[in-house]
């Protein structure tokens, strides 16, 4: 029966990156339905992350060499798959759900799927998101939020990760996307959002995002910070992109604010610090905070709940006399150096390697 592709197709989902959990109302089938056909679904259980061309998975599965070319080009055009193209020889593979299918749909979002997608989030996807968030994205500080004597290492800087790509590609946020569409946007910007490498390149040739320099780059991301979003790179040190955030709108915030100790869960190696003499609670940090980590104390000075605390610098950063600064933690971490290390990370935190 069809309904058993699609539950065999959530369940491979469900053993990448985030995952792609089951619910008790099957809003997860209903998604998996608007996006694939069950022939869709077929292949791409026939399929791995692994990049074969058209012609090696043919012969593997016995198909029409040409016909499966063309489906292949048809599901990657469409956001079902992921694809590379070298020296004249193109691949394929699998895509998690996060980042992958969801992401990949940016061009051709419309109301009812973000109506979709904003139930499985509140059903079951925050959760998984949740707990494996640490090994997904990194929360790098704002550099004007940091003594100026600490020496920031290049994976915590995010013009040096950008300064670090041969290619840079900017997107749309399809979580600030999403919200708009269902009247729930915040009004920050939403081209935001850079990819690098291979990942820059798929968004090039499917025409989800644009190529950009590095001096527009850095400007892209000054705005996105005056805006109050936070810089968020996967975790490798090398990653595949960077994400601008909002607390409203992306899903990675949104599910981290569900939590009372969203610090726990988050991979960051700095927190926010105030000065008492020096802060006037004036309350201008306030609205920069995306995790509702700062209030005023009784002395009507600010404080840092460092259970909630990620560690962005968008504080300090709007602070007029300079009173809040980011202090780096006693353990600091080190990211993993590739995405198959991040993989694997992650893979760890869901118990499922």
């Amino acid at each position: 029966m069809p309904q058993d592709t699609f539950r065999k197709l959530q369940q491979y989902l469900d053993l990448l990156s985030l995952g792609f959990p089951p619910t008790d109302s099957g809003i997860e089938i209903e998604i998996l339905r608007k996006m694939f056909s069950e022939r869709d679904a077929s292949l791409f259980l026939a399929m791995s992350p692994r990049l074969e061309t058209p012609e090696d998975v043919a012969a593997r599965l016995n198909l029409d060499p040409g016909e499966t070319a063309g489906h292949l080009e048809d599901m990657a055009s469409r956001g079902l798959l992921f694809t590379l193209k070298k020296g004249g020889v193109t691949k394929y593979g699998t895509i998690p759900f996060v980042h992958g299918l969801f992401e990949f749909q940016v061009t051709r979002l419309d109301r009812d799927f973000s109506a979709l997608l904003e139930r499985y989030f509140h059903e079951a996807f925050y959760d998984a998101v949740s707990r494996s968030a640490a090994a997904f994205l990194r929360t790098v500080p704002v550099r004007e939020s940091l003594d100026v004597t600490h020496q920031v290492a290049a994976w915590e800087d995010a013009v040096e990760i950008l300064r670090a790509q041969p290619r840079i590609v900017v997107a749309e946020c399809i979580c600030r996307k999403q919200q708009t569409l269902l009247g729930k946007g915040c009004g920050k910007p939403r081209e935001v959002c850079f990819m690098f490498g291979s990942m820059g390149q798929y968004y090039l040739d499917q025409g989800l995002g644009r190529e950009v320099g590095l001096e527009e780059a850095v400007r892209l991301l000054k705005e996105a910070r005056d805006a109050g979003l936070v810089t968020q790179p996967a975790t490798a040190q090398n990653p595949g992109g960077m994400c601008n955030c909002c607390g409203d709108c992306c899903s990675v915030l949104r599910a981290l604010n569900l939590h009372s100790r969203p610090a726990e869960m988050v991979f960051s190696n700095y927190y926010a610090g105030v000065d008492p003499d020096a802060c006037t609670g004036c309350g201008a940090c306030l609205h920069r905070c995306q995790m509702a980590a700062i209030s005023m104390d009784e002395t009507e000075h600010a404080r840092i709940d460092r259970d909630r605390c990620i560690g962005c610098g968008l504080c300090a950063t709007d602070c007029p006399l300079e009173a809040i600064r980011m202090v780096p933690k006693e353990e600091q971490r080190v990211p993993p150096h590739g995405t198959m290390e991040q993989m694997l990370n992650m893979a760890r935190l869901r118990g499922l390697a």
